[in-house]
């Protein structure tokens, strides 16, 4: 089985981050990484471990981080009960 399937059986979706961060060595100046992953909303697991690695071991200090995830950006979901109605 697809390994995304599986993950959004589980309640994951795409997750996508800008993380805009400053140069090492011009920190006046700003770069852009696009992050993607199945995570899961509105804890963001696996985009908060990336944001603690990249804090941890990478020179570049974070300035800005979005996210949109299908969750923060669809309607709300519905839930559907037996029976039925009818409109004449």
């Amino acid at each position: 089985m697809d390994h995304a399937f599986l993950h959004q059986i589980e309640g994951f979706s795409l997750t996508t981050a800008e993380i805009l961060y400053r140069f090492p060595d011009h920190p006046q100046l700003l770069q852009t990484y696009i992050w993607q992953d199945y995570d899961l909303a509105p804890s963001f697991p696996k985009l908060t471990d990336f944001l603690g690695f990249w804090a941890a071991n990478l020179e570049g200090a974070l300035y800005r981080v979005r996210v949109a995830h299908r969750r923060l950006i669809a309607p709300a979901e519905f839930t559907f009960i037996e029976g039925e109605l009818r409109l004449h």
